[in-house]
Parts: structure tokens; C-alpha cells; sequence
């Protein structure tokens, strides 16, 4: 078993988790998570004030998978979620020993 965890942009969400349930996945976990990056590092003026904003709103998908189903779960996350900016999608896939 594996753990595949995905951080992709909001908006993605939902066309990935039918995806994934149409493959047969029956639970998914998702998670609101802010990510850091400099490369997207901008400023935004808030009543006359300017801020450098660096934080990104960013949801992480969380799947548990048989070894033979994680390619192409991998494969339908990446098909969807990829724009061509890295931190668009982002995918771990980590071995899963125990669940209780």
C-alpha cells in the first residue's frame, strides 16, 4: 500500500476527486494547507498599506492505494492538476506500513 499525497490548486479539486472515485478509490482526504514560495512572491496593497505575499492557498489530497493502482492515480492527479507551474501540483507517494 502507498500513500499518495497531492498539493494542487483549489479550483482542481473536485474534477480530481471524481477522477480518482471513478478509478474505484473509495476515500480520499483533503486538506487546506497555505504553502510558502518565494518564486511566487509578489505585494498587494491593503488600506493605503503594501505587504509582500509569498503564502498560497493550496489543497492537499490525500489517497491510500494499492501498489498496482498508484501509477495511475498518479497519472490521473498529474493529467488534471498539472498546469506547468511546479507549484500547481505537487505529488509525494510514500510507502504505507500500518493503518488502525
Amino acid at each position: 500500500m502507498k500513500l499518495v499525497e497531492a498539493i494542487i490548486k483549489p479550483a482542481k479539486v473536485d474534477e480530481v476527486k471524481l477522477a480518482l472515485e471513478e478509478m474505484g478509490v473509495e476515500e480520499i482526504m483533503e486538506t487546506e494547507v497555505i504553502t510558502h514560495n518565494h518564486s511566487c512572491e509578489g505585494t498587494m496593497t491593503y488600506r493605503g498599506a503594501r505587504y509582500v505575499v509569498d503564502m498560497i492557498t493550496r489543497v492537499r489530497v490525500d489517497v491510500v492505494a494499492a501498489d498496482d493502482l498508484v501509477a495511475k492515480v498518479v497519472k490521473a492527479i498529474r493529467g488534471i492538476a498539472e498546469t506547468g507551474r511546479r507549484e500547481d501540483c505537487r505529488i509525494l507517494v510514500l510507502d504505507y506500513v500500518e493503518a488502525y
